[in-house]
């Protein structure tokens, strides 16, 4: 179990050295915005290539379905609770409204890094770690890093609950590693699709009301190729061993 917690903090270290980056480097927004896209293609291809394709082939489609509709509905409700109010628009509808305090992505890197770290933890099963999804982790934690921190200090925090928060979350997701190895394991193939088909569709939630119109609104057009470069990167890694 210590070596599966091991790994776990390598894989969300990248979330403290984001943040480091994010504070001491103090990107533009169109580099900010830039940095958005490709962790949101990352992310894209850790969820169609490590997370869903793997908890189908465990569970079916139900364990699948389900997961996704739980993890989406955690993160639509921890957003709403979390991100600003969104603005009145035309007839009353709330307008979309981007959170820049950087707290949804905070909490979008718990609720994905939880179960993605415990699903780490779960792959020392067979022998040694799993190296694709150790570095998808990683790839994809490290924007999520960066943007989160040059939210939270554009909106007055200090460096110091910056690095306390997102350490705190690292903290977390390694803990994760070691119970997917020593726990989440044992519960049998159904539990690990779960998790999986949970964790896939909190980020692709996430993906969609903050990550992706954050990476266009900042970096632009080119936000896309961006983006199409992280997925590209992720999903070679994803082939290696």
């Amino acid at each position: 179990m210590a070596e599966a917690v091991l790994w776990g903090l390598v894989a969300s270290s990248s979330l403290v050295i984001g943040a480091v980056i994010g504070m001491t480097a103090c990107p533009s927004e169109r580099v900010n915005g830039l940095v958005l896209g490709f962790g949101a293609g990352a992310l894209i291809s850790a969820i169609s290539f490590e997370l869903t394709e793997e908890a189908y082939d465990l569970a079916g489609a139900d364990a699948l379905a389900i997961g996704l509709t739980a993890g989406a509905l955690a993160f639509y409700v921890g957003d709403r609770l979390v991100a600003p109010r969104a603005p009145k628009g035309m007839h009353g509808r709330e307008m979309p409204a981007q959170d820049e305090s950087g707290k949804t992505l905070l909490f979008g890197a718990l609720l994905d890094g939880v179960p993605e770290t415990a699903v780490l933890g779960t792959t020392l099963l067979t022998g040694s770690i799993g190296v694709p999804v150790l570095a998808a982790i990683f790839l994809s934690n490290l924007p999520e890093g960066i943007g989160g921190a040059v939210g939270m200090r554009r909106s007055g925090v200090t460096r110091k609950r910056v690095l306390f928060l997102w350490g705190g979350v690292a903290l977390i997701c390694a803990s994760a590693s070691g119970i997917g190895y020593g726990v989440i394991s044992g519960a049998g193939d159904y539990a690990v699709a779960l998790l999986q088909a949970f964790a896939a569709g909190g980020v692709l939630a996430m993906l969609a009301i903050e990550m992706l119109p954050s990476a266009h609104a900042k970096g632009g057009r080119e936000s896309g190729l961006i983006t199409v470069l992280g997925f590209a990167l992720a999903y070679l890694l994803s082939t290696v061993g």
